[in-house]
């Protein structure tokens, strides 16, 4: 992309705040680098990173790569035999360590509900350095220093030392507080002159204290002092010092051994944690535009959904709806001053930068960008004193030098084309220039207020007029871009409000062509038609919000009461099993004992013992109330039972399924669990299901009010959402429902990932599909069941 493009468009802008998004200096650096790609496969990996890594800032975060640092000459020295100082080693540590961070962050993520494919073989190819870190931590500190511990003889050492030290410090302590000596000092204190302990002495006691002098102050009147006393014990010190001196540069040359040794995995290791912080950035710079990664546009057709220029608040930015390509080659953008014309220029042309650069948009879910070989911006006041250039002088040499550049993959945009000159001319050779561009088959976007423009748009096939709202009212632009319809320049009507009198913009208008004015009308005309059309389509949405919020009242309404009537259902079954049940138990009693008697004395077996058994079994029946059947009687003649149907049952009071006709007008029905031989006359049909085929068979399915068509997954966590998806399809099978939806949102795509994961393996699922328009879109999933 060229420079002045990217300048134009404030791209630079861009790279600064995602610089903040940035933990490492190599990770600022090489964002300061970035720039747009025109290669399509590129491109769409970058995105697709980018989608990763905004997966990972929402599921886990990411922790700082701040220390991560630029090693590149410390391994290089490494390598030559120079040795490291302890700031170069610990920026090492903190390099290496980052392969940790990364790794432990990316490990912590299920990898079956969220793959992070292109992350996780980045993090896979980092080098452990666990080794290297441990080293160099068990040797300097935070603040670069070589710890005691680094090694034995240095503990040893300074151990001396600090005795040494002491007893120093012991012997010209007793000195200061000696009476002897208190006259001959300056001050009681001990200090340190060429790093021996001395003490000062007033310039008259030169002779009387005796030692070694090392410095004296300005004026001369004090003397440092190192009294004999303590001169071997400094000449001790000294020597340890040097022993220390040579203990850690060892301990330094040994660390610098490692890291050169390891020098290949470490610069391999920044490479990837360098591109990771950058990837991390991005998917932060998304958090904070509250945007979304496009996708890549194989047709070359721009789709923008709400899209806001990123520099403007998200609470002060007006989306824009924008669809570029296809049958519409290019949009003619109309409107008077400071309506928005050039915001829209540039929030084109800067989210279409973004997006070949593999950042996040500040626009919708289901926005998509075409890579485009080049784009191409002449935009704002051009006007160059330097090159005594007048203001279309200067755009006309930026277009001819875009016009030279450009083809079949380009975007161009261009602001106020053919200003600065005579207006016949000017529109002229703005129409001539726009067909160059068309021919050539560029995506094409420009601003204008010539009216020969609009009805270029107009008449030329692939062109759009398109206009910025001016609310004549207020004297205010709503910045709202209306497409399909061409701005108006409002001067009349900004010049009435602002006070000018009726007669001389009447007077004004007369001085139109014939032409002029009925443009003017059919613009009023479109506009005002274009406003009741939102004015509707914003009534009819509220009617539908409305509409579906009743339905989902009614539906929770219709789910309680049959849950309410299946809990009715399932306590009548009960009853009627315990009353069979025990008047099977008394049958087969009765049963019995006559069985008994037969048998033992056929003789003695009286009528009325035949009659009280007979009460027995009679008793035994089970007593139905006349209410349980008395209901609704049947206001035509009664239906011929069949089998299949669905019955009542009016003795039990509860409906069953006639399995099997048993002929003699008696039939086998089906009562929850039980089956019953019933008589016709004690049966009233209800229903005949329609019947399905299914291997050479005939099979009735009942079909259940209870269980709903779709089930909302949104909210939920992956994992929790597939014992539910689990039960949910078993209902529907059960309830006889040949495809049903899963609502899973739209989101960043990792339940709608998962849920399709868990519907591949499902034995009861044949396949499935994304929502069509009016079925919810990416938003939804289509389930067809077997």
């Amino acid at each position: 992309m060229e420079l002045h493009t990217l300048r134009t468009l404030e791209y630079n802008y861009m790279l600064t705040l995602l610089e903040e998004q940035a933990s490492s200096e190599m990770g600022k650096e090489a964002i300061s680098n970035l720039t747009p790609s025109n290669v399509t496969e590129e491109v769409r990996q970058m995105l697709t990173t980018t989608a990763e890594g905004m997966d990972i800032l929402r599921l886990k975060g990411f922790p700082s790569l701040a220390g991560v640092k630029d090693i590149r000459n410390a391994v290089k020295r490494a390598r030559l035999g120079s040795v490291l100082t302890t700031k170069d080693l610990r920026n090492v540590a903190g390099t290496a360590h980052g392969e940790r961070q990364a790794k432990n962050v990316v490990s912590s993520i299920d990898e079956e509900d969220t793959p992070l494919p292109i992350i996780r073989g980045m993090v896979s190819g980092l080098a452990e350095l666990r080794s290297l870190v441990k080293a160099i931590h068990a040797a300097v500190d935070v603040d670069g220093q070589v710890i005691d511990e680094a090694s034995v003889e240095l503990t040893r050492i300074r151990r001396s030392m600090t005795r040494l030290q002491g007893g120093i410090r012991s012997t010209l302590d007793q000195m200061i507080k000696s009476s002897h000596y208190q006259k001959m000092l300056q001050d009681p204190i001990v200090t340190q002159r060429n790093d021996r302990y001395v003490l000062p002495v007033k310039q008259e006691y030169r002779s009387a204290f005796g030692g070694m002098i090392h410095d004296q102050s300005a004026s001369g009147q004090t003397l440092f002092i190192e009294p004999e006393t303590v001169v071997q014990q400094n000449n001790r010190l000294r020597e340890l010092e040097l022993e220390e001196e040579r203990e850690v540069e060892r301990i330094l040359r040994q660390l610098t051994g490692l890291v050169a040794e390891s020098g290949d995995e470490l610069l391999a290791n920044l490479s990837v944690l360098t591109e990771l912080d950058v990837i991390i950035a991005k998917g932060r710079l998304g958090g904070v535009l509250k945007g979304v990664c496009p996708q890549v546009a194989e047709n070359g057709v721009m789709t923008l959904k709400k899209a806001r220029h990123p520099m403007i608040p998200v609470e002060q930015a007006v989306p824009l709806d924008i669809e570029l390509g296809r049958e519409r080659q290019g949009i003619i953008v109309t409107g008077p001053n400071t309506g928005g014309k050039t915001v829209s220029l540039k929030t084109v042309g800067l989210l279409a930068l973004m997006g070949q650069s593999g950042m996040p948009i500040p626009a919708e879910e289901g926005s998509s960008l075409p890579v485009f070989s080049g784009i191409f911006a002449d935009i704002g006041d051009e006007q160059s004193i330097e090159q005594n250039l007048s203001t279309f002088s200067a755009h006309m040499t930026n277009i001819i030098r875009i016009l030279d550049q450009i083809e079949e993959r380009s975007l161009i945009l261009l602001d106020e084309l053919g200003a600065g000159t005579d207006p016949t001319e000017g529109a002229a050779l703005a129409i001539s220039i726009l067909e160059y561009i068309l021919a050539k088959g560029c995506r094409l976007m420009a601003t204008t207020h010539y009216t020969e423009l609009k009805v270029f748009a107009h008449s030329r096939d692939g062109v759009i007029n398109a206009s910025v709202e001016f609310d004549v009212e207020t004297l205010s632009p709503t910045y709202r871009l209306l497409m399909g319809v061409p701005g108006k320049s409002n001067a009349f009507d900004i010049a009435r409000r602002l006070g000018l009198s009726q007669e001389i913009v009447e007077d004004g208008r007369t001085h139109l062509s014939a032409d002029e004015n009925r443009l003017e009308e059919m613009i009023t005309g479109l506009t005002k038609d274009r406003r009741l059309a939102e004015e509707d389509r914003t009534e009819a949405t509220q009617l539908r919000v409305e509409a579906e919020k009743l339905q989902r009242e009614y539906a929770d309404k219709m789910a309680a009461w049959e849950t309410e009537k299946e809990k009715l259902r399932e306590k009548a079954r009960i009853e009627a099993r315990t009353l069979v049940t025990r008047a099977k138990r008394e049958s087969e009693d009765v049963i019995k004992e006559l069985r008994e008697w037969a048998k033992a004395r056929p003789q003695d077996l009286k009528e009325h013992q035949l009659t009280e058994l007979k009460k027995r079994l009679d008793d035994a029946e089970p007593e139905v109330s006349p209410t349980q059947y008395r209901g609704v009687q049947s206001s035509s003649a009664p239906r011929r039972i069949r089998v299949g149907d669905q019955v009542l049952v009016r003795s039990f009071g509860q409906k069953g399924q006639v399995t099997e006709d048993l002929g003699n007008g008696e039939f086998q029905v089906s009562l929850g669990l039980m089956k019953m031989k019933v008589a016709e006359k004690d049966m009233e049909w209800k229903s005949s299901p329609k019947p399905e085929k299914e291997q050479g068979s005939t099979f009735y399915r009942r079909q259940s009010t209870d269980v709903k068509h779709e089930l909302d997954l949104r909210g939920k966590m992956v994992e929790e959402s597939f014992p539910e998806i689990d039960k949910y399809l078993d209902d529907a099978l059960m309830a006889g429902y040949p495809k049903v939806s899963l609502i899973h949102g739209k989101g960043t795509g990792a339940l709608r990932v998962g849920v399709h994961k868990y519907l591949n393996r499902h034995p009861q699922v044949k396949e499935y599909r994304l929502g069509e328009q009016g079925e919810g879109g990416t938003g939804v999933t289509v389930v067809e069941l077997r």
